[in-house]
């Protein structure tokens, strides 16, 4: 199967469980971003060997994360990371790594960082006010960034010529960037219509699309940097064509953290 064929095939699976776990909310979803915070952060650590990360703490802290999040909201979110901190002080006093604590331990807060606090604000999300309105932040978001994101790639791939970030993502131009935002800001708007008398209406979708668009283009390019960093192409092949299971996350890490506070900001 090419990799072209092997994207629309891991869509046509994924899609349904990740919006199946949304919908349901609880503890379906915080199984669901556990386990795909536990293989994004195994794919992060094989990334970054060479620092010599402490990868218990991060797991550790990455799960706590998700867990404080669905038990107490944003501040046990926080206190479950904040964790990473002691159970990597307390592995790298017992560890035998050749690496100073400042790298070691750094590389280590990354991962749940970067990974176990997006998961978990994808979860705030769906958290967010009454059911209905947490089913609708959540899906407006994740709609919106996959419909960026698919654009996106199609658009680069036939129609772009001007590269947007040559040096980190030679495969990213301004023609993708453009329609991607594009179909993000028209997703978000379609997915509220119905609803927007009582959740951001008027022109407020088109700014969250907006802002969706933006934070999954940083997003996508903080891993392109990281990954250009430590000289490799994918983060994985488990997804086949889509390379590693974070490769599809670097896009919605950035789009919930970003979609949350927007919408806080638009409501």
């Amino acid at each position: 199967m090419t990799p072209f064929l092997s994207r629309i095939a891991v869509t046509i699976v994924g899609l349904p469980i990740v919006l199946g776990a949304v919908w349901f909310g609880g503890w379906w979803l915080v199984s669901l971003l556990a386990v795909a915070a536990l293989v994004a952060l195994h794919e992060y650590y094989a990334m970054v060997r060479p620092l010599r990360p402490l990868v218990l703490a991060g797991y550790g802290g990455a799960v706590l994360a998700l867990v404080g999040a669905r038990l107490g909201g944003i501040e046990w979110m926080l206190a479950g990371f904040l964790a990473t901190l002691l159970f990597a002080f307390v592995l790298y006093g017992v560890a035998t790594t050749r690496q100073p604590a400042t790298v070691a331990i750094s590389s280590t807060v990354l991962g749940p960082a970067w990974i176990g606090l997006g998961l978990g604000y994808l979860l705030l999300l769906r958290e967010m006010g009454t059911p209905r309105v947490g089913q609708l932040a959540a899906f407006a978001v994740l709609l919106a960034i996959f419909a960026d994101d698919t654009v996106a790639y199609f658009f680069g791939r036939f129609v772009g010529r001007h590269r947007l970030a040559p040096t980190l993502s030679p495969g990213k131009t301004w023609e993708g960037f453009v329609a991607g935002t594009a179909a993000a800001i028209f997703v978000a708007e379609v997915t509220l219509y119905k609803n927007s008398q009582h959740f951001l209406p008027g022109w407020r979708p088109v700014v969250l699309g907006a802002v969706v668009a933006l934070a999954g283009a940083a997003g996508d390019l903080f891993e392109s940097a990281l990954k250009r960093d430590m000289g490799v192409k994918d983060s994985g092949r488990l997804l086949a064509g889509h390379g590693g299971v974070l490769d599809r996350l670097d896009a919605p890490l950035f789009a919930a953290v970003a979609g949350f506070y927007a919408i806080l900001a638009l409501q």
